[in-house]
């Protein structure tokens, strides 16, 4: 990866839907040329998709999004957590982390009982020791 190609992704991050001709002149390049770098990120796995991010204020659907700080049990290896915690519902971004915790989670959950059923499936099944919970009250809206 190149300056370009870091500069290519940063607009990306800001808005996935760009066409590739708009995108190659904010870069300076021909909308076939931009492309053609979008998809050699894509086919090496730097850019893995494209999403959409709904403010969880206007999703009715989702229930409470939270915010999970987890540090593991001494018998549970990073890629066996992993593994695990995928396959949980409403497990929605796990982020391996740095400071006092081993992992930050975000999911989704329709109510309390559900978190709390989350909460006890996450040390049950994916050896998780400790736990802090943080519900969303809102989003600030991107501009």
């Amino acid at each position: 990866m190149d300056r370009l190609d870091r500069e290519i992704l940063g607009i990306l991050q800001e808005d996935a839907r760009i066409s590739y001709r708009d995108l190659g002149v904010r870069v300076g390049l021909s909308a076939n040329a931009a492309g053609d770098r979008v998809r050699r990120m894509r086919r090496d796995g730097v850019i893995r998709g494209f999403t959409v991010i709904v403010d969880p204020a206007a999703d009715t659907r989702s229930g409470l999004v939270v915010f999970i700080d987890v540090t593991l049990r001494l018998d549970t290896t990073n890629e066996e957590f992993e593994r695990s915690v995928l396959m949980l519902p409403g497990i929605t971004e796990v982020v391996h982390v740095t400071g006092g915790h081993d992992y930050l989670l975000r999911a989704t959950a329709a109510d309390p009982g559900a978190l709390d059923s989350l909460l006890r499936r996450l040390k049950r099944e994916a050896g998780v020791a400790h736990s802090n919970t943080r519900v969303a009250l809102r989003a600030a809206p991107k501009h």
